[in-house]
């Protein structure tokens, strides 16, 4: 069973959604600055969002990539 979700103020959701969908990756500043978990935050996400916001916020933070590796072949292609 997940962890239940702090206890905020109206005031602190909306900064926490606002920070969750400005962030790329969406967890790290809202970590940092409101001690949420990911799994928190999804749960508050799902809790607060309507679906379509829901699922646009899920989008978002799937489409972000890691930086590539560059390659080690060193004669090009």
């Amino acid at each position: 069973m997940a962890k239940p979700i702090p206890r905020l103020s109206p005031d602190q959701i909306k900064r926490v959604i606002a920070t969750a969908f400005d962030d790329l990756p969406p967890y790290n500043k809202v970590l940092q600055e409101f001690a949420i978990t990911q799994g928190e935050l999804v749960q508050l996400m799902k809790r607060e969002l309507t679906s379509p916001a829901y699922k646009l916020w899920v989008a978002q933070g799937k489409g972000v990539k890691k930086p590539t590796a560059k390659s080690t072949f060193p004669h090009g292609r």
